[in-house]
């Protein structure tokens, strides 16, 4: 395999373990400076420059994009996507987990359990936000904080309020979380390589700091994952689109929360805690992946004029309920059920024997038409262009 490594340090110890560990197993392997190639889209296929040349081809990229750098460096992970490199981390997968907020978004719509969060921007609604989750002490997070900057622990309502409004005064978008007490300091880093956990550890905070990071003094311990939380961090990985993967998640009293999954995880802290060659796990998972370049599915299949890709919900009363696939009429309608989703579960390629149940989530791929009569009625905007009123439309702010 010849593998290109995306960083600007080579000295960093994670490029260094990343690099030293493909050499070892026999791999060509280049670290490139991320802000070092040119996009070329002048020519017929999508291509990439590095240091003014032409670059030469690779099997596969492992991008270390930093947080200063998010913008180009997933323009240079999408443009090698284009070109059908293989990429365990999609430009989309680093930048959903890059912002907290989007993170959040995406993993409550999938039933991923997370610490009580609130976001708001008008000043006066920052106390009914910080009793959305919970009242004072709560967590004041920046959207895009790293190794635990940007994170403030506000113990009271008044200070919650103060530094908040600070926060907004210089443009800054922050996150309100709810402050779980039953972790005491504490957290779990989950690394995620593929389908498992391939390495686990605990970080403890020092003294008074409730941030339990490395980089702000922690401790770090190897543990032995329980079962629940490394299904928890392998499924929040993957609804992100990384394939490698740091999930952080906080020991609360009912299970797993998870507080961050980052696309870009120190390997010194969780070799050094359990002795594991983590850096050996990831570049042999590349190898093995190395033949199957990641897809834009939704780009690829939404090249038809008329069909394309739409989740079909199996509601209540719908005539799908109780049926198989075989007998929903789905294929006589030209539509291809992709995958099912049932709570938590996901079952890719469903067979005709697969009878659906209420709640039921399709993901399909078929003609437009088709799909849009299995979605229930509601008002449509007409589609006529009317003309201009006479009179201006006042608006005005409703609930």
């Amino acid at each position: 395999m010849k593998l290109a490594i995306l960083s600007r340090s080579l000295r960093a110890y994670s490029t260094q373990r990343l690099r030293t560990a493909a050499l070892q197993r026999g791999h060509q392997v280049k670290v490139l400076d991320t802000l070092r190639f040119g996009i070329d889209l002048s020519g017929p296929e999508p291509d990439l420059h590095f240091r003014g040349r032409p670059l030469s081809s690779y099997d596969a990229v492992l991008p270390r994009i930093g947080a200063s750098v998010t913008y180009f460096g997933t323009a240079v992970v999408r443009q090698f996507e284009q070109m059908d490199v293989y990429t365990p981390n999609t430009a989309n997968g680093i930048m959903n987990s890059r912002d907290k907020l989007r993170a959040s978004q995406i993993l409550l719509r999938h039933e991923i359990a997370m610490p009580a969060t609130v976001f708001v921007r008008n000043r006066d609604e920052i106390p009914h936000a910080i009793e959305m989750v919970g009242g004072a002490p709560v967590v004041i997070k920046l959207l895009e904080g790293t190794q635990g900057i940007g994170v403030i622990l506000a113990p009271e309502m008044k200070v919650a309020e103060a530094i908040i409004e600070t926060l907004h005064g210089t443009n800054q978008q922050v996150l309100i979380q709810s402050f779980v007490k039953e972790s005491r300091g504490t957290d779990i880093r989950a690394l995620v390589v593929g389908d498992r956990v391939v390495a686990a550890m605990r970080r403890r905070a020092s003294g008074d700091e409730f941030r339990s990071n490395v980089h702000r003094g922690g401790s770090v311990e190897a543990v032995d994952l329980d079962p629940e939380y490394a299904e928890v961090a392998v499924r929040s990985a993957h609804i992100m689109g990384l394939r490698v993967a740091g999930v952080d998640m906080l020991e609360g009293s009912d299970g797993p929360l998870v507080m961050e999954v980052n696309s870009s995880p120190g390997l010194q802290g969780i070799e050094t805690a359990t002795k594991l060659d983590v850096a050996g796990a990831i570049v042999d998972y590349i190898a093995d992946q190395a033949g199957f370049p990641d897809i834009d599915v939704r780009q690829r299949l939404s090249v038809s004029t008329g069909y394309g890709v739409a989740e079909i919900a199996v509601h209540t009363g719908s005539e799908l309920v109780g049926r198989t696939i075989g007998e929903s009429g789905l294929l006589e309608k030209d539509v291809q059920v992709l995958t099912l989703h049932r709570g938590t579960r996901v079952v890719p390629n469903p067979g005709p024997s697969k009878e659906l149940e209420e709640g039921d989530r399709l993901l399909c791929f078929g003609r437009h038409e088709s799909m849009r009569s299995l979605i229930p009625a509601r008002s449509r905007r007409p589609k006529r262009v009317r003309r201009l009123p006479r009179q201006p439309i006042v608006e005005t702010e409703t609930a």
